[in-house]
């Protein structure tokens, strides 16, 4: 019996061609394995190649904040379904989640309420070039890891040490031989004394400047952009956008991260003392903590946001702790802040209260928390001379201001004015 000969894969990256390939594939429901005979190459390369360049889309969670497979199934007791019912069961799809593995050309997608993921040639092509590129630059060391290694090769190395008799002695440092040459060379150690004159035979020359970092993913804003929000708007007429910003008078903080409620003009925000993603996501969990999962499905499922670093991990917006998705975010165009023109001319009412001479370091979450009750209690033309409040509290409820911590203060007694906080601080002083 002749024994099947297996085919030799020639081991290269995927071009450009091939992955369209792959994209007409998945249009067309072919499996990975035909694909992978179609490309010439082995079905995990495609698999892998699938599994890292698909993109997610969220599911609508304005009407269904939880969607349950148990549910889905009809074969569930419990009913409604709460996010953390002992019998909850991830929705699966057979299309999604094994083979192709992403969503394009799917003949029940306008009816799907699951997560979607779609693969995109041009710009897997893209993302794999940007890795290539991001995988050469920089040093790929953080502040903490540089001075570990400098404190242990400097003394080392003023003894006549070489950096191969050093490595040997001193498992712990993980950098190889060659990589600890070329940080020498790139001058990173010399705050620590270790320069080219540390190494034996070896010539100075001019050094470049340090840069050393952890590297980092470039942001993904495909499928999240300002068009693609005006398309989703479009087609979900029906749910209310947020816009979100930050604001600040020094840049080394505190930061200011608002919410404007579109709809109603309604205002809150959140001092935090890092710019950072993780800070600013405290803010949304803080909301939807507040509001609990229907009413923050109602309300905040739709995110308009600038393209600042302290937002550009959608992923940790889109999604809360235990994984759930919660809403959608989207973003303005490069400068073009005037694509969220709510948040930004509300900001003027902040600015009255905290001007941007003045600080904001002494400031406490409840002096924030004041200073939107007096904003949200300004009667607005735009809204008939009706306040934020009164809006707000008219379309969602009376209880929704007092959980994001607002009250109504007396038209008449509102201040709009560095007083409303500063005065307090002068008299504490």
């Amino acid at each position: 019996m002749l024994k099947m000969k297996r085919k030799i894969h020639d081991n290269t990256h995927l071009n450009l061609d091939e992955r369209r390939v792959i994209q007409i594939g998945i249009e067309n429901g072919s499996c990975k394995a035909d694909i992978a005979r179609t490309i010439g190459k082995d079905a995990t390369t495609v698999a892998k190649e699938i599994r890292r360049a698909r993109e997610l889309k969220p599911r609508n969670t304005f009407n269904q904040p939880v969607l349950c497979g148990r549910s889905l199934k009809r074969n569930c007791p419990r009913k409604p379904c709460a996010v953390k019912c002992p019998l909850f069961e991830e929705p699966e799809c057979k299309r999604r989640d094994k083979s192709p593995g992403a969503c394009n050309g799917c003949e029940n997608l306008r009816k799907c309420r699951f997560d979607k993921y779609f693969y995109n040639a041009e710009t897997a092509e893209k993302k794999y070039r940007n890795e290539l590129v991001e995988s050469r630059q920089g040093f790929n060391l953080d502040d903490n890891e540089r001075k570990v290694i400098a404190e242990t090769i400097a003394p080392l190395l003023k003894k006549g040490q070489s950096v191969g008799q050093i490595l040997s002695s001193h498992p712990e440092i993980t950098v190889c031989e060659r990589s600890i040459y070329n940080y020498i060379h790139g001058g990173i150690f010399k705050q620590e004394g270790v320069d080219l004159f540390s190494l034996k035979e070896q010539v100075n020359r001019k050094l470049k400047k340090p840069k050393y970092k952890k590297r980092e993913e470039p942001a993904n804003y495909n499928g999240r952009k300002y068009s693609d929000y005006l398309k989703f708007c479009s087609d979900n007429p029906e749910i209310p956008t947020v816009e979100m910003d930050t604001l600040y008078n020094s840049p080394s903080g505190p930061y200011l991260q608002t919410f404007l409620f579109e709809k109603t003009a309604f205002m809150v925000g959140f001092i935090h003392e890092e710019k950072t993603n993780e800070m600013m996501t405290k803010g949304v969990d803080l909301l939807q903590e507040r509001l609990g999962v229907e009413l923050f499905s109602q309300i905040l499922s739709l995110i308009l946001t600038d393209r600042g670093t302290e937002f550009e991990k959608a992923e940790m917006f889109e999604f809360d702790k235990n994984g759930n998705s919660r809403l959608s975010i989207f973003y303005c165009d490069p400068m073009q802040s005037s694509q969220k023109p709510h948040v930004e001319n509300n900001h003027n009412y902040v600015r009255d209260i905290i001007p941007n001479r003045y600080p904001m370091n002494a400031l406490t979450q409840d002096d924030i928390d004041l200073m939107f009750c007096h904003i949200n209690s300004t009667p607005r033309k735009s809204l008939g001379w009706k306040t934020p409040f009164e809006v707000l509290e008219f379309l969602y409820g009376e209880r929704v201001p007092e959980l994001l911590g607002i009250r109504q203060i007396p038209k008449d007694e509102v201040i709009l004015k560095p007083q409303l906080l500063y005065s307090k601080l002068r008299k504490q002083a």
